[in-house]
């Protein structure tokens, strides 16, 4: 499996006149190759995970996209460049920015690895669809996790 990651501190925006760093990690993984990966450490014992297109960030590098929960977009912040994700869930929303150099620069990384286009090559359709319609275990063997322990 081959996966590229990218530890990065993004901005998250508080106000147009204060932003704060948050650690986060990108990741991107051969097998799942339509998806972007995104760690935020948030000073907790559970960091927040969010998946994204790959191809909403590239676009969002160059100009607005998305609609519903992420939209991304590029920006500009003290003079540079930035891309811009506003994300939304039940749980509230915030307003992230990315630096935009480091961001385009681990995406072409992923696209190196995975040309966009050919992503279904990189799938592996038998085992995901031989574990969605492999038998379910009926609830009293799920306890321990073990068919044995019932």
């Amino acid at each position: 499996m081959h996966i590229l990651e990218l530890d990065l501190d993004l901005m998250l925006v508080l106000s147009h006149e204060r932003a704060v760093p948050i650690p986060a990690r990108l990741a991107y993984r051969r097998d799942d190759p339509y998806a972007v990966q995104i760690t935020f450490h948030v000073g907790s014992d559970s960091p927040v995970r969010w998946t994204f297109a790959r191809e909403l960030l590239i676009e969002g590098v160059f100009r607005p996209c998305g609609e519903g929960d992420v939209r991304v977009r590029p920006t500009k912040v003290d003079g540079r460049s930035a891309v811009s994700m506003a994300l939304s869930s039940p749980g509230g929303s915030a307003l992230i920015e990315a630096p935009a150099a480091a961001l385009s620069a681990w995406l072409e990384l992923t696209v190196r690895a995975v040309a966009p286009g050919s992503e279904h090559e990189w799938l592996d359709v038998d085992d995901a669809l031989a574990a969605l319609l492999a038998p379910a275990l009926p609830d009293d063997q799920l306890r321990d996790g073990s068919p044995e322990d019932a």
